[in-house]
């Protein structure tokens, strides 16, 4: 997973309330288990209707969504957090999320930023034509306007981000920690390793199912 700490550029100025997971990719784009390629049929219901905000030239390859609230409500598809990736999308501002799309957000290098529906109805008004910067670092929202909006976010959550932390990258980074637990547990427990020694005698196979 990529690190992220700023996330800067046009954004699509969307306000759309309780987006659920099937208009973010609807079910028929489930059959695949690659997260990438989604992205063309991210918001495709939406992208139905003439005019929409995702095909606006002006909003192209936009790395963040300004949303209503109740984001990514609906299914637990991880499908939603790898379309939109691969849609370019790096951060979503809403007022509030699905707990479980949050979470999937996170695993996949997108952060999800909560902010009031007063700083939301300014952000879609400022993103009609002027860039919006996601800081991970001073944990604000910022316009050319100087307008500015501090936002929370889950210290463990904001670290993973930051550090491009996915669980595999968490648990790379015990690698030394696990590998001096399992060289101990065997010495304490041979048995675990696939033999026992009983009487000076080695039983092949001891603990196996």
């Amino acid at each position: 997973m990529r690190a992220v700490t700023h996330v800067s550029g046009a954004a699509y100025p969307w306000g759309a309330k309780n987006v659920d997971t099937d208009v973010i990719i609807p079910a028929h784009w489930l059959k695949t288990i690659s997260r990438t390629g989604l992205g063309c049929g991210a918001f495709e219901t939406v992208r139905g209707v003439p005019g929409n905000v995702f095909d606006d030239p002006r909003y192209a390859g936009a790395p963040i969504i300004v949303a209503g609230d109740n984001f990514g409500c609906g299914s637990s598809r991880e499908h939603a957090a790898w379309a939109l990736v691969d849609m370019g999308v790096q951060a979503v501002i809403a007022p509030s999320f699905s707990d479980i799309f949050s979470g999937n957000a996170v695993k996949n290098g997108i952060v999800p930023v909560v902010l009031p529906q007063e700083a939301i109805d300014r952000l879609v008004a400022v993103a009609q034509d002027q860039p919006i910067t996601v800081d991970l670092e001073t944990m604000t929202v910022t316009t050319p306007y100087q307008d500015r909006f501090p936002f929370t976010l889950d210290p463990f959550r904001r670290r993973c981000l930051m550090e491009g932390l996915d669980e595999i990258g968490l648990t790379l980074a015990q690698d030394t920690a696990i590998s001096n637990y399992e060289a101990a547990a065997i010495q304490l427990r041979p048995w675990i390793a696939g033999e026992s020694r009983y009487e000076g005698h080695v039983v092949e196979g001891a603990g196996r199912t």
